[in-house]
């Protein structure tokens, strides 16, 4: 009976695995095409620019507003509706002729994304398992960089033929209704009810002196916080990096495409490192990105060719790796302190991340314009080590404190610590 209890519980997670798989797979051949669709309409560099990134800032925008509406409509319910919501986007492309529908359409993504990225994250802290959770992050995002890495591959073949762009656009409609149909199968109708009432009042706490209490916003701001550092850290170089190994190391355009090569390959190690955070440390997978970051720069200022270029884009591809089951486990951890309202603090936790997604890359453009490619190496280096002492206090404070409180609901009076989430807040 336990074997088969487990095997239930499973179920769910692999729907959200395979709906990553296809999602991102349909996101792969828009990624690759858009800008080729843009650029043949007339627009020019910055208006891509511009329009690669809408659907990112309207993400991070609504996401506290959209995210708590997932708790109220349940998160099945949510993470379908955004799945058909996206798979109209996908068709909605072959329709568009002026630059501004192009702008349209990326918004409506982005709306998408606000509701899906935190229904989807929450689902997942809800069925991977209390010690598996930063395993099924782990496969979660293995399967996206996978499935990434082919989609822009299969797209560069589909514009080659005669259907071109309509053809490449249809082709992500159709891949983008495939995760829809996993989610609909395999995602039980019991899974994450929809709130129907305030979760019960909390016992009144015990004589004696206790922790103070802080509002919960705080706490969130700070794991907010981190995700910010982190992603924008590894951001600074994400698109850049082929102008940096072209003009600066003085690879070819094709060695410089080879690199991304690695990506898929090391994105396999994040099952590893996700069993390392479950079973080890959590604390020490965390830190691995920063190290990637700041080792990966300093390959790029030492050694600029394709040995040192090789070896960093390795390095900062097993610190993605290892990040995000981490990370993941970590903000499941954050949305148990209430699990009815787990979407809004995901998509709390999330929009920080979309914040370094966005900032980040304008801040190395502008470092590198004033003072050079040296200088934005150096400034990452720096950011990661602000990064790694902002984690390593955020966890400090985050550690349950030593004070004890009697738990009425636990056998012979056993005590509990207090919540570490709340002393986060302190941080």
């Amino acid at each position: 009976m336990r074997h088969r209890a487990r095997t239930v519980r499973a179920t769910p997670a692999t729907a959200l695995v395979v709906e990553g798989f296809f999602s991102r797979l349909a996101f792969g051949l828009l990624t690759f095409a858009l800008p080729l669709y843009a650029h043949r309409m007339g627009m020019s560099l910055t208006q891509i620019g511009l329009l690669t990134s809408a659907s990112v800032v309207v993400s991070m925008l609504l996401k506290p507003v959209l995210g708590p509406w997932a708790d109220r409509w349940g998160l099945r319910r949510s993470l379908l509706g955004t799945l058909a919501l996206r798979a109209v986007v996908c068709l909605a492309y072959v329709a568009t002729a002026a630059p501004w529908q192009l702008f349209g359409v990326r918004g409506v993504h982005g709306v998408s994304d606000a509701v899906r990225d935190p229904a989807v994250h929450a689902l997942i802290a809800e069925n991977g398992g209390k010690k598996a959770i930063a395993t099924t992050f782990a496969w979660y995002q293995t399967a996206k960089t996978t499935a990434g890495a082919v989609g822009k591959s299969v797209a560069g073949l589909l514009l080659a033929t005669a259907g071109g762009f309509t053809l490449t656009f249809a082709t992500a409609f159709a891949l983008s209704l495939l995760p829809l149909l996993a989610v609909w199968v395999l995602v039980p109708r019991g899974s994450a009810h929809p709130r129907s009432a305030d979760p019960p009042a909390p016992p009144p706490p015990p004589p004696g002196p206790t922790v103070a209490s802080v509002p919960p916003a705080r706490g969130l701001a700070a794991y907010a916080g981190l995700g910010f550092l982190v992603a924008g850290t590894s951001a600074m170089l994400t698109a850049l990096f082929p102008v940096l190994a072209v003009e600066y190391a003085g690879l070819t355009t094709a060695q410089a495409g080879l690199l991304y090569l690695l990506t898929p390959a090391f994105a396999f190690t994040g099952p590893l490192w996700g069993w390392v955070a479950d079973h080890v440390s959590r604390r020490l997978v965390l830190a691995v990105r920063s190290v990637s970051n700041i080792c990966s720069a300093a390959l790029y200022l030492l050694f600029p060719g394709l040995v040192g270029m090789w070896v960093g884009k390795s390095l900062d591809d097993i610190g993605k790796a290892a990040f995000r089951p981490a990370w993941g486990s970590l903000m499941a951890e954050v949305s148990d302190r209430d699990p009815r309202t787990r979407a809004r603090t995901m998509a709390y936790l999330t929009s920080g991340e979309d914040a370094g997604d966005v900032v980040a890359p304008v801040v190395a453009g502008l470092i590198w314009t004033a003072w050079g490619v040296p200088a934005l190496l150096v400034a990452r280096m720096v950011a990661a080590v602000v990064t790694e002492v902002y984690a390593a206090r955020l966890e400090r404070a985050a550690r349950p404190t030593t004070r004890l409180h009697p738990d009425p609901t636990a056998d012979g009076g056993r005590a509990r610590a207090s919540s570490s989430i709340g002393r986060a807040a302190d941080f």
